[in-house]
């Protein structure tokens, strides 16, 4: 058995080791690019297998009267080369003004420093860098007799425009959101942020897709282990394409067998430029609005941009609102669960004789009446989401009140619990991340079951076997319960409660460890003391 196996690991490596394909990201001698322009150009139309949407325009350039053929390759739905068509297509007598009589010049040097009007112009010098280069929305220049060629930046800016963001409303604060280019959303943060620290890394990954994924961060502030580890982390990614952010947050996180979400996802710029002042690291994926922020901790779930655009105590108690409604959308079922099965001497008298009046008749227990109505509720609001917008929130809540009103003139559940289970659906929806959402509703169902096995001692049990999990997990290596676990007395101003601007002083201090001062001690818009 380990003969196979070793003789297994040799077959894989040697089969790694090969060269690679054209189009498939290696890089050898086969992969060159031809000096010849006809050999070139067949192998672009051959490889792309003849689509109708590559062009190849063929002119003749003159160096000192010496014509050279020369060719244009671009895609047509993804490139918008009228200006370098415009810039090549000159005639030669106007490009004779830069030579001298006796010159010599490289075409491929006079077409970058003379004739090119575009921006950004690059090399190339092998196949893989002109596929992806064409593929991207770039236009390449190919001239015959040289094995290099030039790429100029003609992406075409065809997107949705920037609109509000739909998944993260907000009363008072900016109304703009990211859209599915990479460039317009690292703009939208460059808005925000005008420091020359800002920086941005992008690689490409996904073998077929070659998606562009950038990294941003602020220099000084940002930890730079943690740096390096999302760039390793991004770097070791092996995988065929690339079509969401999701696939980068599943690939990199931390743990995968957790409820809890590991990685923070916003569309919105205002929240992913918060967080890189923080000292996070944001990683953009192009061809999706939402953009992953990391370090994610449990308390960052649970905050809005907008606690920062309100008075301190007015984010300080909508912040407690959530955490209230937290536990009701964790505990509410089960809780209820629990006391009319095994702890009724826990209900007052007059409660518990209307409470099981209530329930004369239902042949269900109450765990059994309560998933059937959470059961029935996840399949409303599910149906909600995926019908039309137009007729999707109509459905979820004309279908909520018909079917609870419904099951309870049917005597399939008591009115109390009709009343539990849509508290509980409501206080879920108060929860400003989706994915802590889910989470939430998951650990919902697991604590019903306990309730119902074994009353408050299930649910106690369930509660210290979870908080004992979320101790245990981390965002690239930071502690997921940051603050509260390991406990940090100079965060507290800023995760339950906030306290007002001129206090918040110091970065947090796990995710930032470089620089970690906000403002000066004492800023001139503190309210003077008194006496």
């Amino acid at each position: 058995m380990v003969d196979f196996y070793q003789a297994f690991r040799k077959l894989k490596a040697k089969s790694a080791s090969k060269p690679k394909g054209p189009g498939t990201g290696g890089t050898n001698a086969v992969n060159a690019l031809p000096a010849s322009l006809a050999a070139t150009l067949s192998q672009i139309e051959t490889q792309l297998g003849g689509s109708t949407d590559l062009v190849i325009r063929r002119f003749v350039i003159r160096t000192n009267r010496q014509p050279h053929a020369a060719a244009v390759v671009y895609i047509e739905s993804l490139s918008d080369p009228r200006s370098l068509l415009e810039s090549l297509l000159v005639e030669s007598s106007e490009t004779q003004q830069f030579l001298q009589p006796d010159d010599k010049t490289n075409p491929l040097k006079l077409i970058r420093e003379y004739i090119l009007k575009v921006g950004d112009i690059g090399g190339l010098s092998d196949m893989d860098t002109l596929y992806h280069a064409i593929l991207s929305g770039d236009s390449v220049v190919l001239i015959d007799g040289h094995a290099e060629g030039i790429v100029a930046s003609t992406r075409a800016c065809r997107d949705r425009g920037v609109d509000e963001p739909s998944s993260q409303s907000v009363v008072r604060g900016p109304r703009e959101g990211f859209t599915e280019t990479l460039r317009t959303n690292s703009a939208l943060i460059r808005r925000k942020i005008k420091d020359s620290n800002l920086w941005m890394e992008t690689r490409q990954i996904g073998k077929v897709t070659m998606t562009d994924v950038a990294i941003m961060y602020i220099r000084g502030i940002a930890n730079d282990k943690i740096v390096e580890e999302v760039r390793r982390r991004l770097d070791r990614i092996d995988i065929d394409g690339i079509l969401e952010s999701g696939y980068i947050e599943e690939l990199i996180q931390d743990e995968t067998y957790t409820p809890f979400p590991t990685m923070y996802n916003s569309e919105r710029p205002d929240a992913i430029a918060g967080g890189l002042l923080e000292g996070r690291i944001a990683i953009l994926v192009d061809g999706t609005p939402f953009v992953l922020l990391v370090p994610a901790l449990f308390a960052h779930f649970l905050q809005t941009p907008e606690d920062y655009y309100q008075r301190a105590d007015i984010a300080s108690l909508l912040r407690i609102l959530r955490y209230v409604c937290l536990f009701i959308a964790m505990y509410g079922p089960s809780a209820y669960i629990a006391i009319t099965t095994f702890h009724q001497e826990m209900i007052p008298t007059p409660l518990l004789i209307s409470v099981v009046a209530q329930r004369e008749g239902i042949p269900f227990p109450a765990f059994i009446e309560a998933l059937l109505m959470e059961v029935t509720f996840e399949i409303l609001r599910e149906a909600g989401v995926r019908m039309p917008r137009t007729v999707g929130q109509a459905v979820s809540i004309v279908g909520a009140l018909v079917i609870g009103q419904a099951a309870v003139d049917a005597g399939l559940v008591g009115p109390a619990m009709v009343i539990v289970v849509a508290i509980t659906a409501i206080s879920n929806f108060v929860i400003p991340s989706y994915n802590m959402g889910i989470s939430i509703r998951m650990i919902r169902f697991v604590l019903m079951m306990l309730a119902a096995s074994f009353g408050l001692y299930g649910i106690l049990v369930g509660t210290i076997i979870m908080i004992l999990h979320l101790c245990g997990l981390r965002s690239f290596g930071v502690p997921y319960m940051t603050p509260f676990a390991p406990y940090i007395a100079e965060d507290q101003k800023d995760s339950i409660f906030r306290v007002p601007q001129w206090a918040m002083l110091t970065r947090p201090r796990l995710i930032s460890q470089a620089n970690r001062t906000r403002q000066k001690d004492d800023p001139p818009h503190k309210p003077p003391s008194r006496g």
